[in-house]
């Protein structure tokens, strides 16, 4: 592997890069994201819920092998490599990286809760900002320390879960085969009244004015984004701390294609088959609603980080051919400003579904949400270029990159 490159500046085509593969996260998690932003929170998790559309099945089935976990993890990654770099702007400036850190984070963790409290429940930045605290307390580690802590603990925190949850898996098909106890009857209708009650609260807060809606959120789920966080530190922490091994080891830029090219056939290969695997059971089983929980929160983590292992390699691979094209600088465009693209999207997608805007949630069928990915994907495409020719950064990314390192003198 290339040598630790930490004490040193990474040159701009790695930073170029990295703009790039953060552009198509950013695009791929809105695929994904789209369906909390039009229904209730669980519809995440199912196509038959809040009610089965069979048309529906297949842009589902779509986003379960190609987005659904697979670009979170992709994101996280780059959040991880891209604490390395701020800390290296920090130093050039002449401020105590560690110190400039903690007030990114601490900045992060406020504007992931007004996220929440203000636009939409399925805020990702406050559980960034606190794993974020987390990984900085190894950030001095090397990078094989790193990822011999990182990837153990990922593989095995997600191993035991997911084995926790094959039991309750096993009994639900029994109890839809009609062949388990009464006790195990009354725990899956118990189950299907939750979350008959959960799409009502969801739904309620979605058809909600603006005011209203931020109040019921408050009212009923106000820890919602600090249990979020407990319950996914598990996977966002070690991957921050492997995207901060592999930025110093050099994958963004400095491995041979060989390598990238052997990284992104056997991670994408490695987790493409049990994926298509778990989709095909999931599907001709009808979208078990346990199965379908167990899968999506543990089930398929292995798999996902093959994936995006997979994904980051190719898109590696793929950024020297595309870079001076016309997709290929807006992507990297959109990934220079992806703070403001995610919060925006919230903003768009919010002012079609909810009932402080269109309100077209309840009326539009869920097999037109592709329509709405690519009307996202279209501007998220068509503002950053022309904004970073004239301001530098992103009006988010400027905002919080001048909280968390005021003016200071450089070092010279």
């Amino acid at each position: 592997m290339a040598p630790d490159t930490s004490p040193q500046t990474f040159p701009s085509n790695r930073i170029e890069a990295l703009d790039f593969l953060r552009g198509v996260a950013v695009l791929g998690i809105l695929a994904i994201n789209v369906t909390g932003f039009w229904g209730p929170s669980l519809a995440t998790f199912s196509p038959a819920i809040p009610y089965p559309e069979p048309a529906a099945d297949r842009w589902f089935a779509l986003a379960f092998v190609l987005f659904e976990g697979k670009m979170r993890a992709l994101f996280t990654l780059l959040f991880g490599a891209s604490m390395v770099l701020f800390a290296q702007a920090a130093e050039r400036q002449g401020a105590a990286p560690d110190m400039a850190q903690v007030r990114r984070l601490l900045w992060l963790l406020l504007f992931g809760y007004l996220h929440f409290a203000l636009l939409w429940w399925g805020d990702i930045l406050f559980s960034y900002a606190l794993c974020g605290l987390g990984a900085l307390m190894f950030r001095q580690l090397s990078p094989r320390q790193l990822l011999g802590i990182a990837l153990p603990f990922y593989a095995l925190s997600q191993g035991v879960e997911a084995l926790l949850d094959l039991p309750g898996v096993v009994t639900e098909q029994a109890v839809l085969a009609g062949v388990a106890p009464a006790a195990d009857m009354a725990e899956q209708a118990a189950m299907m009244d939750r979350i008959a009650a959960l799409v009502a609260q969801d739904s309620k807060v979605l058809n909600a004015g603006f005011f209203e809606a931020m109040r019921l959120k408050l009212g009923q789920s106000a820890l919602q984004p600090l249990t979020t966080t407990l319950s996914t530190f598990t996977e966002t922490l070690p991957l921050m701390l492997t995207g901060m091994a592999l930025l110093r080891l050099g994958m963004f830029a400095d491995w041979p294609r060989k390598r990238l090219k052997q990284v992104a056939t056997v991670g994408i290969g490695l987790g493409a088959l049990p994926t298509l695997l778990a989709l095909h059971w999931l599907l001709t089983h009808d979208w078990p609603p346990r199965a379908m929980f167990a899968a999506i929160e543990h089930g398929m983590a292995l798999p996902h980080l093959f994936i995006a292992f997979g994904y980051a390699a190719a898109l590696v691979l793929l950024f020297p051919l595309v870079r001076a094209t016309w997709l290929g600088q807006r992507l990297t465009a959109a990934g220079r400003c992806a703070f403001t693209n995610y919060i925006g999207t919230t903003v768009l997608m919010g002012a079609i579904f909810s009932g402080w805007g269109l309100a077209l949630g309840p009326e539009l069928p869920r097999q037109w949400l592709p329509a709405f990915v690519a009307l996202g994907w279209a501007a998220m495409l068509a503002w950053p270029r022309w904004w970073l020719a004239r301001f530098g950064q992103g009006p988010l990314e400027a905002i919080w990159r001048r909280l968390a390192l005021p003016r200071v003198n450089p070092v010279r």
